[in-house]
Protein backbone atom coordinates (compact mmCIF):
# COMPACT_ATOMS: atom_id res chain seq x y z
CA UNK A 1 0.00 0.00 0.00
CA UNK A 2 1.57 3.38 -0.70
CA UNK A 3 1.82 5.74 2.08
CA UNK A 4 -0.09 8.98 2.42
CA UNK A 5 1.27 12.47 2.77
CA UNK A 6 -1.98 15.03 4.14
CA UNK A 7 -1.41 18.34 3.74
CA UNK A 8 -3.38 21.07 5.53
CA UNK A 9 -3.46 24.49 3.89
CA UNK A 10 -3.28 24.73 0.21
CA UNK A 11 -1.58 27.87 -0.30
CA UNK A 12 2.46 28.63 -0.45
CA UNK A 13 4.15 26.11 2.03
CA UNK A 14 1.38 23.39 2.09
CA UNK A 15 1.21 23.22 -2.25
CA UNK A 16 4.89 23.61 -2.17
CA UNK A 17 5.80 21.31 0.03
CA UNK A 18 3.22 18.67 -1.76
CA UNK A 19 4.52 19.31 -5.20
CA UNK A 20 8.26 18.34 -3.70
CA UNK A 21 7.45 15.35 -2.43
CA UNK A 22 5.64 13.83 -5.74
CA UNK A 23 8.52 15.22 -7.31
CA UNK A 24 10.48 12.54 -5.42
CA UNK A 25 7.84 10.19 -5.33
CA UNK A 26 5.41 9.27 -7.55
CA UNK A 27 1.69 7.81 -7.08
CA UNK A 28 2.43 4.02 -6.40
CA UNK A 29 4.96 5.11 -3.55
CA UNK A 30 3.20 8.10 -2.18
CA UNK A 31 -0.81 9.25 -2.35
CA UNK A 32 -0.76 13.17 -1.32
CA UNK A 33 -4.48 14.61 -0.61
CA UNK A 34 -4.54 18.54 0.34
CA UNK A 35 -7.02 19.82 2.15
CA UNK A 36 -7.75 23.96 1.86
CA UNK A 37 -10.60 26.11 3.44
CA UNK A 38 -10.59 28.79 0.35
CA UNK A 39 -11.45 28.53 -2.95
CA UNK A 40 -7.85 28.80 -4.42
CA UNK A 41 -4.29 27.64 -3.89
CA UNK A 42 -1.61 28.98 -4.56
CA UNK A 43 -2.20 32.54 -4.69
CA UNK A 44 0.10 35.76 -4.36
CA UNK A 45 -1.60 36.97 -0.93
CA UNK A 46 0.64 40.27 -1.55
CA UNK A 47 -1.62 40.77 -4.64
CA UNK A 48 -4.86 41.44 -2.89
CA UNK A 49 -4.81 45.12 -2.96
CA UNK A 50 -4.27 45.22 -6.59
CA UNK A 51 -6.93 42.99 -7.55
CA UNK A 52 -9.55 45.43 -4.95
CA UNK A 53 -7.89 48.57 -6.69
CA UNK A 54 -9.04 47.07 -10.18
CA UNK A 55 -5.73 47.00 -11.31
CA UNK A 56 -5.73 43.10 -11.53
CA UNK A 57 -8.34 42.15 -13.04
CA UNK A 58 -9.93 38.83 -11.11
CA UNK A 59 -8.86 36.53 -8.70
CA UNK A 60 -7.78 33.97 -11.17
CA UNK A 61 -4.70 36.38 -12.32
CA UNK A 62 -2.71 36.17 -8.74
CA UNK A 63 -2.89 32.10 -8.94
CA UNK A 64 0.13 30.59 -9.95
CA UNK A 65 -1.48 26.80 -9.65
CA UNK A 66 -5.29 26.43 -9.81
CA UNK A 67 -6.14 22.95 -7.99
CA UNK A 68 -7.00 21.32 -11.41
CA UNK A 69 -3.29 21.95 -12.63
CA UNK A 70 -1.85 19.88 -9.34
CA UNK A 71 -5.02 17.45 -9.78
CA UNK A 72 -3.94 16.79 -13.30
CA UNK A 73 -0.14 17.57 -13.57
CA UNK A 74 0.84 16.51 -10.22
CA UNK A 75 -1.78 13.60 -9.00
CA UNK A 76 -2.40 15.51 -5.88
CA UNK A 77 -6.02 15.15 -4.93
CA UNK A 78 -6.86 19.18 -3.90
CA UNK A 79 -10.09 19.02 -1.48
CA UNK A 80 -10.99 22.86 -1.71
CA UNK A 81 -13.52 24.20 0.47
CA UNK A 82 -12.60 21.29 3.31
CA UNK A 83 -12.09 22.95 6.41
CA UNK A 84 -9.98 20.14 8.79
CA UNK A 85 -11.54 20.40 11.93
CA UNK A 86 -9.77 17.78 14.26
CA UNK A 87 -6.50 16.02 14.42
CA UNK A 88 -6.24 12.47 15.71
CA UNK A 89 -2.82 11.54 16.50
CA UNK A 90 -3.41 8.15 17.72
CA UNK A 91 -5.36 6.86 14.78
CA UNK A 92 -3.44 9.00 12.74
CA UNK A 93 -6.72 10.72 11.09
CA UNK A 94 -7.63 13.98 10.02
CA UNK A 95 -11.30 15.13 10.94
CA UNK A 96 -12.34 17.39 7.70
CA UNK A 97 -15.13 19.65 7.45
CA UNK A 98 -17.04 19.60 3.62
CA UNK A 99 -17.83 23.49 3.51
CA UNK A 100 -19.78 22.89 0.14
CA UNK A 101 -21.37 19.76 0.34
CA UNK A 102 -22.02 19.45 3.97
CA UNK A 103 -21.11 16.33 6.06
CA UNK A 104 -17.46 15.42 7.55
CA UNK A 105 -14.59 13.44 6.03
CA UNK A 106 -11.78 11.28 7.54
CA UNK A 107 -8.64 10.39 6.02
CA UNK A 108 -5.79 8.48 7.45
CA UNK A 109 -1.86 9.83 7.04
CA UNK A 110 1.38 8.60 7.66
CA UNK A 111 2.80 12.30 7.50
CA UNK A 112 1.40 15.32 8.37
CA UNK A 113 2.19 18.79 6.64
CA UNK A 114 0.61 21.64 8.78
CA UNK A 115 0.60 24.76 6.83
CA UNK A 116 -2.46 26.48 8.13
CA UNK A 117 -0.41 29.88 7.58
CA UNK A 118 -1.53 33.20 9.97
CA UNK A 119 -4.82 34.78 10.81
CA UNK A 120 -5.50 38.15 10.73
CA UNK A 121 -4.67 40.14 14.50
CA UNK A 122 -8.26 41.33 15.77
CA UNK A 123 -7.62 43.10 19.03
CA UNK A 124 -10.86 42.55 21.47
CA UNK A 125 -12.11 46.11 20.15
CA UNK A 126 -12.28 44.84 17.08
CA UNK A 127 -14.19 41.46 18.35
CA UNK A 128 -17.37 42.69 16.52
CA UNK A 129 -19.98 40.97 14.02
CA UNK A 130 -20.76 44.42 12.46
CA UNK A 131 -21.19 44.28 8.80
CA UNK A 132 -17.94 46.19 6.95
CA UNK A 133 -15.03 45.39 9.01
CA UNK A 134 -12.39 43.18 6.99
CA UNK A 135 -9.49 41.12 7.84
CA UNK A 136 -7.23 41.14 4.92
CA UNK A 137 -5.52 37.42 4.70
CA UNK A 138 -6.75 35.11 2.42
CA UNK A 139 -7.91 35.73 -1.36
CA UNK A 140 -11.06 35.13 0.35
CA UNK A 141 -11.10 37.96 2.29
CA UNK A 142 -10.50 40.13 -1.03
CA UNK A 143 -13.59 38.65 -2.52
CA UNK A 144 -15.06 39.62 0.59
CA UNK A 145 -14.30 43.06 0.47
CA UNK A 146 -14.80 43.88 -3.28
CA UNK A 147 -18.29 42.68 -2.21
CA UNK A 148 -18.88 44.64 0.46
CA UNK A 149 -17.55 47.40 -1.61
CA UNK A 150 -20.37 46.78 -4.10
CA UNK A 151 -22.69 46.25 -2.02
CA UNK A 152 -25.88 48.99 -1.51
CA UNK A 153 -25.83 50.88 -0.28
CA UNK A 154 -22.31 51.67 -1.39
CA UNK A 155 -19.99 52.44 0.94
CA UNK A 156 -18.48 56.03 0.58
CA UNK A 157 -15.87 56.26 3.82
CA UNK A 158 -13.33 53.76 4.60
CA UNK A 159 -11.06 53.64 7.34
CA UNK A 160 -7.56 51.64 7.43
CA UNK A 161 -6.66 50.62 10.73
CA UNK A 162 -2.61 50.21 11.15
CA UNK A 163 0.67 51.86 8.57
CA UNK A 164 1.98 48.87 7.58
CA UNK A 165 2.50 47.66 4.09
CA UNK A 166 -1.06 45.93 3.38
CA UNK A 167 -2.78 49.28 5.37
CA UNK A 168 -1.14 51.53 3.22
CA UNK A 169 -1.53 49.56 -0.18
CA UNK A 170 -5.09 49.03 1.10
CA UNK A 171 -5.45 53.12 1.26
CA UNK A 172 -4.44 53.55 -1.60
CA UNK A 173 -6.42 50.73 -3.60
CA UNK A 174 -9.96 51.83 -1.78
CA UNK A 175 -8.57 55.72 -2.80
CA UNK A 176 -8.69 54.42 -6.04
CA UNK A 177 -12.31 52.87 -5.93
CA UNK A 178 -13.58 56.29 -5.24
CA UNK A 179 -13.79 56.25 -1.17
CA UNK A 180 -12.61 59.18 1.16
CA UNK A 181 -9.86 57.33 2.70
CA UNK A 182 -8.58 57.54 6.55
CA UNK A 183 -5.62 56.12 7.56
CA UNK A 184 -5.01 55.63 11.75
CA UNK A 185 -1.93 54.64 12.92
CA UNK A 186 -1.54 54.38 16.20
CA UNK A 187 2.89 54.77 15.81
CA UNK A 188 4.16 58.21 15.18
CA UNK A 189 4.78 57.22 11.32
CA UNK A 190 3.35 54.53 9.40
CA UNK A 191 5.85 52.20 7.57
CA UNK A 192 7.62 51.53 10.80
CA UNK A 193 10.03 48.99 8.52
CA UNK A 194 11.45 51.93 6.81
CA UNK A 195 13.66 55.05 8.37
CA UNK A 196 11.69 58.11 9.24
CA UNK A 197 12.97 60.03 6.72
CA UNK A 198 11.44 57.54 3.99
CA UNK A 199 8.39 57.07 6.30
CA UNK A 200 7.83 61.10 5.65
CA UNK A 201 8.28 60.60 1.79
CA UNK A 202 5.48 57.63 2.02
CA UNK A 203 2.83 59.91 4.07
CA UNK A 204 3.68 63.37 1.93
CA UNK A 205 2.73 60.61 -1.09
CA UNK A 206 -0.43 59.54 0.27
CA UNK A 207 -1.72 63.15 1.51
CA UNK A 208 -0.85 64.10 -1.97
CA UNK A 209 -3.18 61.44 -3.79
CA UNK A 210 -5.94 62.39 -0.99
CA UNK A 211 -5.33 59.92 2.40
CA UNK A 212 -5.95 61.45 5.76
CA UNK A 213 -3.06 60.35 7.52
CA UNK A 214 -3.73 60.07 11.08
CA UNK A 215 -0.59 58.73 13.38
CA UNK A 216 -0.46 58.58 17.11
CA UNK A 217 -3.49 57.69 17.85
CA UNK A 218 -5.15 54.36 18.79
CA UNK A 219 -8.09 52.87 18.07
CA UNK A 220 -10.28 51.84 20.93
CA UNK A 221 -13.62 50.34 19.38
CA UNK A 222 -16.25 50.19 16.51
CA UNK A 223 -19.58 51.89 16.65
CA UNK A 224 -22.31 50.28 14.67
CA UNK A 225 -26.27 50.89 13.07
CA UNK A 226 -27.88 48.10 12.29
CA UNK A 227 -25.53 45.18 12.12
CA UNK A 228 -23.53 47.44 9.90
CA UNK A 229 -20.11 49.56 10.99
CA UNK A 230 -20.62 53.60 11.02
CA UNK A 231 -17.75 54.56 12.71
CA UNK A 232 -14.04 54.11 14.56
CA UNK A 233 -13.52 55.27 18.18
CA UNK A 234 -10.26 56.82 18.50
CA UNK A 235 -8.46 58.15 21.36
CA UNK A 236 -9.29 61.66 19.71
CA UNK A 237 -13.19 60.99 18.64
CA UNK A 238 -14.79 58.64 16.41
CA UNK A 239 -13.89 58.68 12.66
CA UNK A 240 -16.89 57.81 10.30
CA UNK A 241 -16.75 54.79 7.86
CA UNK A 242 -18.67 52.16 6.32
CA UNK A 243 -16.43 50.04 5.81
CA UNK A 244 -12.94 49.59 8.35
CA UNK A 245 -9.86 47.43 6.78
CA UNK A 246 -7.83 46.02 9.50
CA UNK A 247 -4.18 45.74 9.08
CA UNK A 248 -2.79 44.92 12.52
CA UNK A 249 -0.57 41.73 11.45
CA UNK A 250 -0.89 38.29 11.91
CA UNK A 251 -0.58 35.53 14.34
CA UNK A 252 0.02 31.74 14.23
CA UNK A 253 -3.25 29.85 12.80
CA UNK A 254 -2.37 27.03 15.69
CA UNK A 255 -5.39 26.22 17.49
CA UNK A 256 -5.76 23.13 15.46
CA UNK A 257 -2.58 21.98 16.20
CA UNK A 258 -2.55 22.81 19.99
CA UNK A 259 -6.19 21.00 20.59
CA UNK A 260 -4.58 17.78 19.27
CA UNK A 261 -1.55 18.30 20.95
CA UNK A 262 0.89 18.98 18.75
CA UNK A 263 3.54 21.04 20.56
CA UNK A 264 4.01 25.12 20.07
CA UNK A 265 6.74 27.14 20.37
CA UNK A 266 7.42 30.33 21.74
CA UNK A 267 5.50 32.66 19.09
CA UNK A 268 2.46 30.04 19.42
CA UNK A 269 3.41 28.43 15.81
CA UNK A 270 3.83 24.91 15.62
CA UNK A 271 7.32 23.85 17.51
CA UNK A 272 9.94 22.37 14.35
CA UNK A 273 13.81 21.27 14.61
CA UNK A 274 16.18 22.22 12.58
Amino acid sequence: MAQRLIVIGGNAAGMSAASQARRRRGRDELEIIAFERGHFTSYSSCGIPYWVSGLVDGPEKLVARDPETFRRRFDIDVRTRHEVVGIDLDRREVIARDIAGGGEVRERFDDLMYATGALPIRPPWAATDSDGVFGMQTLDDGAALIDWLEHEPRPQRAVVVSGGYIGVELAEALLQRGLAVTLVEKADQPMSTVDEDMAEVVVEAMRELGVVVRTGIGVTGIEERDGRVTAVITEEGPIPADVVVLGLGVRPDSALAEAAGIPLGPSGAVRVDR
